[in-house]
């Protein structure tokens, strides 16, 4: 195969499996919740509120909060900065305009690709919970449902939430790794 055929076939794996989440029947509360959730996921709302708290307690806790806001940075710009712009992929098309409207989020402008929501989230989760063990099982379901929130919200295929996945644990792994290096050069 190919890689245009498989770039292809992978994007219409993607498709069927948006259009198999926005024809998937859901109950008012799930709707109305991860409709919220989305919307409370801008701008990494939660991630800044849950690095407000860690800051003041000291030590590992304010460790984890730095690591986890640079995170949040550095995906952020690596997803609406680059690779938005690098992608330049389509935002899905809602199946079936109003089968669902209640779930549904104002449309963004950008690219698709990839999913910036999901960047940050998963960047803050991995790089607190790599400081912070405990935290680690929390802050990674909750980055996972803002992932899925995106799809069901008709804004993200599966594939760009699978992409900020992705980038957003380099991040992590980026910040953490600078981080690393500057205690050990202090250390010295």
């Amino acid at each position: 195969m190919s890689g245009r055929s498989l770039v292809r076939r992978l994007g219409d794996l993607d498709a069927q499996a948006y259009a198999a989440v926005a024809r998937t029947p859901t109950s008012d509360a799930v709707d109305v919740a991860l409709r919220r959730l989305s919307r409370a996921a801008n701008h990494s709302k939660i991630s800044f509120a849950v690095a407000a708290v860690l800051a003041i307690r000291p030590a590992a806790p304010r460790l984890a909060a730095e690591a986890g806001v640079g995170a949040v940075a550095v995906a952020s710009v690596s997803a609406n900065l680059l690779a938005k712009r690098l992608a330049r992929r389509p935002r899905p098309a809602r199946a079936e305009p109003g089968l669902f409207p209640r779930r549904y989020v104002v449309m963004p402008r950008s690219a698709s690709f990839p999913s910036g929501h999901t960047a940050s989230a998963v960047a803050f989760a991995v790089a607190v919970g790599r400081i912070l063990p405990a935290a680690a099982a929390p802050l990674g379901a909750l980055a996972a449902t803002v992932g899925y929130s995106r799809v069901h919200t008709g804004v993200h295929y599966p594939g760009d939430v699978a992409g900020g996945a992705v980038l957003g644990a380099g991040s992590a792994a980026l910040v953490l790794g600078v981080m690393r290096a500057r205690r050990r050069a202090v250390h010295r």
